[in-house]
């Protein structure tokens, strides 16, 4: 007769049990399969993953729809200022009689393109810095945690104002390349990812540190596997979970983020268009054409709750401790 499970066992095995049997003592499922099974089961992330890839498409045919509208988004007509929707103009004019929706889609081109890539580049950051600060531990350990304990504490939003106010010609760049349209997205992409790869560096280190100890690295050392190596062969991919997750999650904040120091006049720049230098310019008409307010300010609303939705399905279906079958 086969003793009884304790329940610590019975809790510890529950998740395996549910992988190999499925939900109702089915086939064994693949890990690809339980990952869709709970992401789908979440449904808010799948909603919010339909309307980030919609908007996306939208962002991307942009010069499409512009052409399409007969109108060009920069084109500056102060005898059409603020006119309502019409079939030129779906959704009005602004202030300079520009068309405001192709001005929202090439926004919410910028806006992505910041928020991906400012969330990319803190992910590489924080992924070296945890990996290296795990794996070596001791005194680079210690130095490398106190170092990102010190960003933490800086107060992130004036330290940005600070230094997106600094003049690029001062630092070497030519006038035409500090002035060019381009180069704000560029600012504004590597002083976000300067200062946001703490919350991924932390996670990362401590996943590495449980990594380190598990059987397949010891053996790998003991082959005589290099450092680099151990940490990106076999280390890497099983840490890759919870940098998806905070990577996704920061998106939305640093959306959020961009928009702000746009709206202080301190991120992008005019005449190219984003969601933030949209409500920076729509503030003073808040009572004339309190639409040209509401359109940005929705659209960065709603993006930033998908992204945190997106990331917490992905955080659900990533996490091996999830109970199959979310209600």
């Amino acid at each position: 007769m086969t003793p009884p499970k304790t329940p610590c066992a019975a809790n510890a095995k529950a998740p395996l049990l549910a992988a190999e049997a499925g939900l109702a003592g089915g086939p064994a499922l693949t890990v690809r399969q339980i990952f869709w099974r709970r992401f789908f089961g979440h449904r808010l992330a799948v909603v919010s993953l339909a309307f980030l890839l919609l908007l996306s498409l939208l962002t991307a045919v942009a010069p499409v729809i512009e052409f399409l509208l007969g109108v060009d988004g920069n084109l500056v007509d102060l005898f059409n200022a603020k006119q309502p929707p019409s079939a030129q103009h779906p959704l009005g004019t602004d202030e300079l009689g520009r068309d405001t929706l192709v001005r929202l889609l090439y926004g919410g081109q910028v806006s992505l393109i910041v928020g991906l890539a400012a969330a990319l580049g803190s992910a590489v950051i924080g992924t070296l810095l945890g990996i290296t600060a795990g794996y070596y531990g001791g005194r680079l350990d210690s130095l490398l945690m106190r170092f990102t304990d010190g960003v933490i504490a800086l107060p992130i939003l004036p330290l940005l104002i600070i230094l997106a106010a600094v003049d690029l010609t001062k630092l070497g760049l030519s006038s035409d390349l500090a002035s060019s349209e381009s180069i704000s997205i560029y600012r504004i992409v590597c002083l976000i990812a300067l200062v946001g790869w703490t919350t991924v560096a932390r996670l990362v280190r401590g996943a590495t540190l449980s990594m380190k100890a598990r059987e397949f690295v010891r053996a790998a050392e003991a082959m005589g596997a290099s450092a680099p190596r151990i940490m990106l062969v076999h280390i890497l991919p099983n840490v890759v979970s919870p940098i998806i997750v905070a990577t996704t999650l920061s998106i939305g904040g640093i959306i959020l983020l961009e928009s702000v120091l746009s709206f202080l006049g301190l991120g992008i720049q005019p005449p190219l268009p984003s969601w933030g230098n949209m409500l920076t310019n729509a503030q003073e008409l808040i009572w004339d054409a309190p639409v040209l307010a509401v359109y940005p300010g929705l659209l960065i609303f709603l993006t930033v709750i998908a992204f945190n939705f997106l990331g917490d399905g992905l955080q659900d279906a990533l996490d091996p401790r999830a109970i199959e079958g979310r209600d």
